[in-house]
């Protein structure tokens, strides 16, 4: 099976390419099968990352970026591959 974890933030005005920089640098406890970026308008970064395992398995997930950085809290999804 396996599951997406997708991150999305958006930035505090005028900060999408620290935002982005950091998103960029954060290191997992293990490496995922793939992982992506991408940046949408309004200063938003979402990261996507796939996994071997199920919805409840517990799989490393990018933290909370720094709050100086956001403009609101991280969303985080979970998806399973059918």
């Amino acid at each position: 099976m396996t599951v997406a974890l997708m991150w999305e933030a958006k930035a505090a005005g005028g900060r999408g390419g620290e935002l982005l920089a950091w998103a960029r640098d954060q290191e997992l406890a293990e490496a995922p099968q793939r992982r992506e970026t991408y940046t949408a308008p309004g200063d938003r970064v979402l990261v996507i990352t796939w996994w071997s395992g199920g919805l409840s398995a517990k799989l490393p997930e990018l933290p909370d970026p720094p709050e100086e950085l956001t403009a609101r809290p991280v969303h985080r999804w979970r998806f399973e591959q059918v």
